[in-house]
C-alpha cells in the first residue's frame, strides 16, 4: 500500500450520511450487514485512488460502469450504520457540475464532448429507472459550502495534526436529528433578517437532502484533501463552524455589528483558501 502522503489528494471536501443497517431493505441490508464485518474494507486514500484511476484509459471514463458495493462504516452508540460510496451515481451528477468549473477548452481535453454526451444519456436512462436515487456523499472542491457549518457544531469538531506520514484530519460529527434542527432555525432566522440568498437556497438543498435519511443516521462534515491545502496553524485555529453559529445568532437577537463580524472572518479566512486554487 502506498504511504498516504504519495498520494495526490484532490483538494475535496465531503458531507456524508451514515444509516443505520435497518434503514436499507433487503437483500442490501444483508450487504452492508456482511460487509461491515470484513476487516479488509477499504479506506477514503482507496476510494480517491479509484477515482483518479479511470481517469488514466485514452479515452477517459468519466464515470464508472458499474455502481461501487463499498461504503464507509461506523458504530454509533452500538448501532452499526453505512455511508455506501455510490460512486457512478456521484460521477454523472459531478459530470453535469462540471462545465461550470472548468473552460470549454480545458474540459473538452479532460473529458472529450463524446464522452460526455454518452455519459450524459446512460445517467438519463439509468433515473428514468431510478427516480428516487440520492447520494450519501457531497463533495465540494477547494471550499466547504458555509451552508455545510450551520449542520454541525464548534463542540462536534475532531481535529488531529497528524504526524509522520499521517496527514491532519479535520472533521465534524452530529445526530441527523441534530443536523436537521439547526438547518430549520437558522432558516428561519435568516427569512426574518435578510434577503434571499445563496446561504438560505444552500440551506433549503441541504435540508431536503437530509430529509431522504432515517432519523437516526450520523451525519459527518469531513475537510477532506484540502487539510493538504491549509498551513497547519490556519487549521488548527479554523472554527467556522462556531463562526457561522455566532452570526446566525446575532441576527436572531438584532446584532448586526457582531453577525458583521463573524462574517467578516469566514470570508477572510476561506477567501484564502480560494485563493490557492489560482495560485501557481
Amino acid at each position: 500500500m502506498p504511504k498516504v502522503s504519495s498520494v495526490i489528494v484532490p483538494y475535496a471536501t465531503y458531507l456524508r450520511v451514515y444509516e443505520p443497517l435497518a434503514a436499507f431493505p433487503e437483500p442490501e441490508r444483508g450487504h452492508w450487514t456482511r460487509y461491515a464485518r470484513r476487516p479488509d474494507r477499504p479506506s477514503y486514500q482507496d476510494e480517491l485512488r479509484r477515482s483518479l484511476a479511470d481517469l488514466l484509459p485514452t479515452p477517459p471514463v468519466p464515470v464508472p460502469v458499474h455502481e461501487s458495493s463499498d461504503a464507509f462504516v461506523l458504530e454509533v452508540d452500538g448501532v452499526v450504520c453505512v455511508c455506501p460510496w455510490r460512486t457512478r451515481l456521484r460521477g454523472w451528477q459531478a459530470l453535469e457540475e462540471l462545465g461550470d468549473e472548468l473552460p470549454a477548452p480545458v474540459l473538452d481535453a479532460v473529458l472529450p464532448e463524446v464522452v460526455r454526451r454518452q455519459a450524459a444519456q446512460d445517467y438519463e436512462r439509468w433515473l428514468a429507472r431510478n427516480p428516487d436515487a440520492r447520494p450519501w456523499i457531497r463533495t465540494s472542491t477547494w471550499q466547504v459550502p458555509l451552508h455545510w457549518f450551520v449542520l454541525v457544531s464548534d463542540g462536534e469538531r475532531r481535529f488531529d495534526k497528524g504526524s509522520g506520514d499521517v496527514p491532519p484530519m479535520l472533521r465534524y460529527q452530529t445526530p441527523m436529528v441534530e443536523a436537521r434542527r439547526r438547518v430549520a432555525r437558522a432558516l428561519r432566522t435568516l427569512k426574518e433578517t435578510i434577503d434571499e440568498g445563496p446561504l438560505i437556497d444552500g440551506l433549503l438543498d441541504v435540508g431536503r437532502w437530509l430529509e431522504e435519511f432515517h432519523p437516526r443516521s450520523l451525519v459527518e462534515l469531513d475537510y477532506g484533501g484540502l487539510v493538504h491545502a491549509l498551513p497547519a496553524g490556519e487549521l488548527e485555529g479554523d472554527h467556522s463552524a462556531a463562526d457561522v453559529a455566532e452570526g446566525i445568532e446575532a441576527l436572531r437577537q438584532g446584532d448586526g455589528v457582531a453577525a458583521g463580524e463573524a462574517y467578516g472572518r469566514l470570508v477572510e479566512r476561506w477567501r484564502s483558501v480560494r485563493d490557492r486554487r489560482s495560485a501557481n
